[in-house]
């Protein structure tokens, strides 16, 4: 499996007003990065987040985002959407929520990254687009994109590849945002996903959080 890099995108920490009163803070306005960037443990050189409890750190490290999806967003939301406006740090070809796998291991330039979960689109995202819905679109779509943390550091670009080396597991993130909403009450499931060593830390304790109140 091969991966196709279109776009690798930063931002820095901004105001993002949209059309409530309440302004937000967030490094979710992405822009395309020319050249070689370095990737480090916590992210690519140059990014930043502004809420670092739920975003950025180890287990998600770089955001990426399927372009496959861009023409249904077009037509959803009604305008033209470029590279990054997902709030994603690659946008890529070939790896789609279907097929890619928690645990999946990359080869990206002098890279090693691995796909550690879901990503869980927040109202930043809405308040991005101004479109209020718009997680909740996510989540029914099931177009969520994923997280890398980042196994080896080095020098990564938008011109390089991102080509499996290792596949761990059969979960894929498809299947992990079935159990996240649609199959929220399947136990075994739940069960089989919180066992895998290669998922964030911090989705395993959801998940063991959902079990202990089914089974309790």
């Amino acid at each position: 499996m091969t991966g196709k890099v279109h776009s690798l995108n930063t931002g820095k920490v901004q105001v993002i007003a949209g059309s409530g009163k309440k302004e937000v803070a967030s490094g979710i306005i992405k822009r395309p990065v020319e050249g070689s960037v370095f990737l480090t443990s916590v992210g690519l050189k140059g990014d930043e987040q502004e809420d670092l409890v739920h975003h950025g750190g180890v287990d998600k490290a770089v955001c990426v985002y399927p372009a496959e999806h861009y023409p249904y967003w077009h037509k959803k939301l009604g305008k033209e959407i470029d590279a990054g406006a997902f709030g994603e740090n690659v946008t890529v070809s070939g790896l789609v929520e279907t097929e890619v796998c928690i645990g999946d291991t990359f080869e990206w330039g002098e890279a090693v990254v691995q796909v550690s979960q879901p990503r869980h689109p927040c109202y930043k995202l809405a308040k991005r687009h101004d479109v209020k819905e718009l997680p909740l679109y996510v989540q029914e779509s099931g177009y969520s994109g994923f997280y890398f943390r980042v196994l080896k550091e080095g020098h990564v670009s938008a011109e390089e590849d991102l080509r499996l080396k290792e596949r761990h597991t059969e979960m894929t993130i498809a299947r992990v945002n079935r159990l996240n909403f649609q199959d929220a009450d399947d136990v075994e499931g739940l069960k089989q996903l919180a066992e895998l060593p290669y998922l964030a830390e911090s989705w395993r304790e959801g998940v063991e959080k959902k079990l202990g109140k089914l089974e309790g």
